[in-house]
């Protein structure tokens, strides 16, 4: 349990702009943080939502001059940011939106890391490392998920060696996130799914990580609460607006959370499994943390508990918060149609220790409350094949 006489340094850093049709205020917003030569970040599989267009509209409209980049795919790598970076030196750009979900918010903060600090994106990778000023943006997330537009660092894959460099500077961080429920209505089924179980995933992990303080727990366990309310009423009904609501902003603050606790094992194992093999990192996830839930029990039940209570999970003849917990996800999982094998992705039995020796690696698994060596994370694999 965490005690209130823990340090920490807590400074939001975000505006946060919500409500239905607050879309059309980007240019105006945009305006008013100084901008007038815009870089639009998206992906091309937007268009037909028109949701990049709504964007362009807005920001033309308030007399701003826009470039879109729309390159970006899932798990972005170096080269999407190398892409966005020659189109931003071209039209000299001085502000950066990004419209989209997490890949669209990372390639831009990795933009903005090298156009107004140089060098690559490996020079970043950790905290702190830009020397020079970086230019205002602002976050448009269409999806509920990652949380990214609450989030100062940029999750960029090397290509090569398949590791996911987390890059963070508090410059880099959004100065405005428009959360439009509106735009979140065009999620199709899977990205709903995906999505969700990563938001899911980040408000329990940041509640109990090693770096977990107290308002990082309240951000963290009032996320759980609107995601774990609501990720069903958006599975059965898409068109609900009031549970899409709930959605986006459970996903943002499960964002700011993990911007003040981090995340944990759950993420170092998801994130080989998609460089390897190109699952979306949702399925990965989803598939997960039940098993790193059930390994963190011993140590950390009463905080389980904690978030048990939150959604009056019936507990009691189980006697084990953290399996009816665990139980809870493997049932949201399975209601989203997400597997709940390794097998049943097409891992190769073969490569798990690989895959755990990469997992050992990742940055987030150092903050898991119970520690992890590639040993234990390969048991989780096998646990989950």
């Amino acid at each position: 349990m965490t005690t209130i006489l823990q340090a920490f340094d807590f400074h939001p850093q975000t505006r946060i702009v919500f409500g239905p049709g607050t879309i059309s205020r980007l240019g105006e917003l945009t305006r008013g943080l100084g901008g007038r030569r815009v870089l639009l970040v998206t992906d091309p599989g937007l268009e037909q939502a028109g949701h990049p267009q709504r964007a362009v509209r807005s920001l033309e409209e308030a007399g701003l001059s826009v470039t879109v980049f729309d390159q970006v795919e899932e798990n972005p790598t170096t080269f999407h940011v190398e892409a966005g970076l020659e189109a931003a030196r071209k039209a000299e750009i001085d502000f950066l939106v990004a419209v989209g979900g997490g890949s669209a918010m990372d390639v831009a903060k990795g933009i903005n890391f090298l156009f107004t600090n140089g060098g690559r994106m490996a020079d970043y990778w950790g905290t702190g490392k830009a020397t020079k000023p970086m230019l205002p943006s602002i976050g448009v997330p269409t999806t509920a998920g990652t949380g990214s537009e609450a989030q100062s660092y940029a999750l960029i894959a090397d290509p090569q060696t398949h590791m996911k460099m987390a890059c963070g500077d508090r410059k880099a961080a959004f100065r405005i996130a428009v959360l439009d429920p509106e735009v979140t209505l065009t999620q199709p089924p899977r990205v709903t799914a995906d999505t969700g179980m990563d938001a899911i995933s980040h408000a329990l992990e940041a509640y109990v990580t090693t770096r977990r303080n107290p308002l990082a727990q309240a951000l963290a366990r009032e996320a759980w609460r609107l995601l774990a309310l609501h990720f069903e009423k958006v599975l059965h009904n898409p068109s609900n607006l009031e549970a899409r609501a709930a959605m986006q902003i459970g996903a943002h603050l499960a964002g700011m959370a993990i911007e003040n606790s981090m995340l944990g094992a759950t993420h170092a194992l998801a994130n080989p499994i998609t460089a390897h093999y190109g699952i979306t990192h949702g399925q990965a996830i989803g598939l997960m943390l039940p098993h790193v839930i059930r390994f963190n029990a011993p140590v950390v039940p009463r905080l389980y508990a904690d978030l048990v209570q939150e959604v009056c999970l019936d507990n009691g003849r189980l006697g084990d918060p953290a399996e009816a917990l665990a139980k809870r996800v493997e049932h949201l999982a399975r209601l989203a149609g997400l597997p709940t094998r390794l097998s049943e992705l097409g891992v190769n039995r073969a490569i798990l220790p690989v895959l755990a020796e990469e997992a050992a690696q990742q940055w987030t698994g150092r903050f898991n409350p119970r520690p992890v060596t590639s040993a234990e994370l390969l048991s989780l694999y096998q646990t989950a094949f």
